[in-house]
C-alpha cells in the first residue's frame, strides 16, 4: 500500500507544466535577443571577444534566475 510518497517523474506531463516550461524558454530567448539589441545600440564598437564574454555572463545569470524560480 502506498504511503502517499511518489515520484513525480513517473506521472504523465500535463499541459500546464509543459506550457510553463515553453513559456520560460520563450522568455529566455526574448531576453537574450533584447540584450543583444541593447548591446548593438549602446556599444557598437565593442570587440567581439568582450561582447561574447558579457553575453555569456548574461546567459548564465538568466539561467540561474530561472532555475531559482522552479
Amino acid at each position: 500500500m502506498s504511503d502517499g510518497n511518489f515520484n513525480r517523474a513517473l506521472l504523465p506531463s500535463t499541459p500546464y507544466r509543459s506550457g510553463l516550461k515553453m513559456g520560460k524558454q520563450i522568455m529566455h530567448k526574448q531576453a537574450k535577443d533584447a540584450f543583444s539589441a541593447v548591446m548593438d545600440k549602446h556599444f557598437p564598437d565593442m570587440d567581439a571577444e568582450t561582447r561574447q564574454r558579457i553575453e555569456e555572463d548574461f546567459q548564465k545569470a538568466i539561467s540561474e534566475a530561472l532555475t531559482r524560480q522552479a
